[in-house]
């Protein structure tokens, strides 16, 4: 269980037994701090690898709740650690791996986001939630609303992929389509929270969603020791992730942190390379810029609509973690992303949603560029299944 709550930018702490979004200092996104030293020789990886618990909660003392028992939660995390076969265009690269989140419940690395959220608000006698989204993250606000009884509503904009829409109708949050982008919804909710009553669930507007998130960062160094067939914990050398919001990378970086201070992994990282559409890289901007904020992008587009966010309050977290970690950023076209997604389902048998399609173009690009090298333990970031996005590629067999 969290000891405290602190602003990951001006440090104020605040009361972790009410319900939070930001820092009511500097309005920057709050952290949950853990006695990791209590921790220390207690939980071991021998102790997590000894659970029968499937789903991200076996890491529970690391995650905001008192008893595992007490987790809203729907089987997320544990999912697969792929090691990419070598033919094709996946050729040059002997270790290249997929972390595939689509095998989440609603299909998409989301769960994990949302099932320690709605753990947290349920804990705090939260009964209405309220969130923006550009689709995965609103699918799974409502089921785990739905499996904690709560009500749940959902802001997305109108050409949010229409499988999201439906999920969320079906598990009856109340939906409402916006005629903008994601900032547009993230306005609607404000401007309703004082009218309705309900908690605002954005993206690291409140504290948790990054605590399920990070589990991914655990997992990881499970997933390769395993994969290597060695028992010490090891991080990969690099983790390309698309990057959006940007919950899972900080999150990420939070969660190697706290290894170290467990005792179980050293002080190396991977670097972290955030990967962004074309059409809307405010992150890949500010990072090229060497700026600590990132400004909203204009005229943002692009068909992956997880990446279509122009604006990010973690910004500055995120910028923290890549350069720290000796990292970079960069971006793809559509063209680009949609034709990543073929390579993956035709040459991994993954399909994969448009996200991970660019993060793979974007690991061709930085091995052309030498900036990867053939031998480094590579990890690419799935966060969701492709069947939520075959809109995008339409049928093209002949009639019969």
């Amino acid at each position: 269980m969290h000891t405290s709550l602190v602003c990951g930018a001006c440090g104020l702490e605040h009361d972790i037994h009410q319900p939070q979004n930001l820092c009511g200092q500097c309005q920057k996104p709050l952290l949950a701090q853990y006695d990791l030293a209590a921790l220390q020789g207690r939980l071991t990886p021998e102790v997590i690898r000894q659970r029968t618990e499937r789903s991200m909660w076996r890491f529970w003392e690391v995650l905001p709740v008192e008893r595992p028992q007490d987790a809203v939660s729907l089987g997320e995390g544990l999912t697969p650690f792929l090691k990419c076969q070598r033919r094709g265009v996946f050729e040059p690269f002997r270790q290249l791996f997929i972390k595939d989140e689509a095998f989440n419940p609603t299909g998409s690395f989301k769960a994990r986001g949302m099932s320690a959220a709605i753990t947290r608000a349920k804990a705090l006698g939260i009964r209405h939630v309220a969130l923006p989204s550009a689709g995965n993250a609103a699918g799974a606000a409502t089921s785990y609303a739905a499996c904690a009884g709560m009500r749940c509503s959902i802001f997305v904009p109108k050409d949010t992929p229409p499988a999201n829409i439906i999920e969320c109708e079906v598990g009856g949050a109340e939906v409402t389509l916006v005629n903008g982008l994601i900032s547009d919804c993230g306005q609607r909710v404000r401007d309703g929270k004082g009218q309705f009553g309900w908690f605002d669930l954005s993206t690291l507007k409140e504290p948790f969603r990054v605590e399920g998130k990070k589990t991914m960062g655990y997992e990881l160094a499970f997933d390769l020791a395993d994969a290597l067939g060695q028992r010490d914990l090891i991080l990969p050398d690099v983790v390309l992730y698309p990057t959006g919001g940007g919950t899972g990378l900080i999150g990420m970086w939070k969660a190697f942190d706290e290894m170290e201070r467990l005792g179980w992994i050293d002080s190396r990282r991977p670097r972290m390379v955030a990967v962004q559409a074309e059409g809307c890289a405010p992150i890949v901007k500010a990072f090229r810029d060497g700026v600590e904020f990132a400004p909203l992008f204009p005229n943002a587009s692009t068909i992956a609509s997880g990446l279509r966010v122009p604006v990010a309050v973690g910004d500055f977290l995120m910028l923290r973690a890549i350069r720290a970690s000796g990292g970079t950023a960069l971006t793809v076209t559509d063209d680009e992303l949609r034709a990543g997604v073929l390579e993956l389902a035709r040459e991994q048998g993954v399909f994969a949603c448009p996200e991970a399609g660019a993060v793979w173009q974007a690991a061709k690009q930085l091995l052309a560029s030498g900036w990867l090298t053939p031998d480094e333990r590579v990890v690419l970031f799935n966060t969701g299944t492709g069947v939520k996005y075959s809109h995008l590629f339409p049928p093209q067999g002949e009639k019969a």
